[in-house]
């Protein structure tokens, strides 16, 4: 464990994440201004920044745990933005940063997790009109502005992945496809676009589409609406450390667990919170008659369900010998939260 209080880590992430951000979102006149005003109206609109600061931690603690691959890594290079570049001669060895390889992977999770909430919010899908404590962007900019802001976010990810860091090496680009891979799956209808089209059914917004979802089924849209992207966030940033293939495993056991904590407790607090609180609106999943864990199993077995997936992340980084750094106390955050 290290001896930074979680809270100073916490700020720390969410400054160097959004510091990044404003660098790499583009700008007039490489696009309209309406377009660039709006992404940055969702993107800078506050936020836990949870995905991509548990890219940054897991890139830690597979550092500190020196479990990554010998040789991968070379010092000097610097992430500013799709235009990254290497130190041109730099010797050799460790990096003393080793935050910078997955520092693109974090922001372009961000970006996509912030085009997600977008097009979610929408008419046509949760129709929310509150997000991170303001109007939701097409209550201020319209749909057509709100939808083409939200594409630009998914576009500008895989662009800022596919550039930055800006490092030829052959190991760099070997993590960083397999880096692209993930994301991609975890975003695509196999993940993310899938647990959504899943829950529309299940909400009745799929006309002449029913489902009924039972423990199981609710546990797997939530692993593809929710998981998928918390589980691409923290295994992206031990890939870009340079893990090795087992700890890569241990690293998406511990994030399956986050990320249905997070879930449940989601779950929860839409029921137990308030607007002003949560920074959205609440009571809609019962309004809306969503299938939810608290629907199912009730308020106080929802706790304990959230409780033991706490207990197994916590397990999973034992055995994997990864308890120094942030994951565990991360993991304590996303359940104990009330926001």
């Amino acid at each position: 464990m290290t001896a930074e209080p979680l809270a100073d880590f916490l700020n720390r992430a969410r400054v160097r994440v959004d510091e990044a951000l404003a660098r790499i979102l583009p700008t007039p006149p490489a696009c309209p201004a309406i377009v660039s005003d709006a992404m940055r109206y969702s993107v800078f609109a506050g936020g836990k920044r949870l995905r991509p600061i548990l890219t940054l931690a897991a890139a830690d603690a597979v550092t500190r745990a020196g479990h990554t691959r010998v040789g991968d890594t070379r010092v000097g290079h610097r992430f500013s933005g799709a235009g990254a570049s290497a130190d041109a001669g730099a010797d050799a060895g460790a990096d003393p940063d080793p935050l910078r390889l997955a520092l693109p992977a974090a922001c372009a999770i961000e970006l996509i997790h912030t085009y997600s909430l977008i097009h979610d919010d929408l008419p046509a899908m949760d129709d929310d009109t509150l997000r991170r404590g303001r109007p939701t962007l097409h209550v201020v900019y319209g749909d057509g502005i709100a939808i083409l802001a939200g594409d630009g976010l998914h576009a500008e990810a895989f662009t800022l992945l596919a550039t930055a860091p800006a490092l030829d090496d052959p190991e760099t680009l070997r993590r960083k496809l397999r880096v692209l891979w993930l994301i991609g799956s975890a975003a695509g209808p196999a993940g993310m676009v899938g647990g959504q089209a899943i829950d529309l059914q299940a909400a009745g917004q799929a006309p002449g589409h029913p489902l009924t979802l039972d423990a199981d089924g609710l546990r797997g849209m939530h692993a593809r609406k929710t998981g998928a992207l918390i589980r691409a966030s923290a295994v992206s940033g031990a890939i870009m450390a340079g893990a090795a293939d087992d700890l890569v495993a241990a690293m998406d056991g511990y994030a399956t667990e986050v990320g249905l904590a997070f879930q449940i407790v989601d779950d929860i607090l839409d029921v137990e919170s308030d607007p002003a609180t949560l920074g959205k609106s609440t009571g809609k999943d019962a309004a809306g008659a969503k299938p939810t864990y608290p629907a199912l199993f009730g308020l106080d077995r929802s706790r304990a369900l959230a409780a033991d997936c706490l207990e197994r992340a916590h397990a999973t980084l034992t055995a994997a010998g990864l308890t120094g750094g942030w994951l565990g106390p991360i993991a304590e955050w996303v359940v104990r939260r009330k926001s």
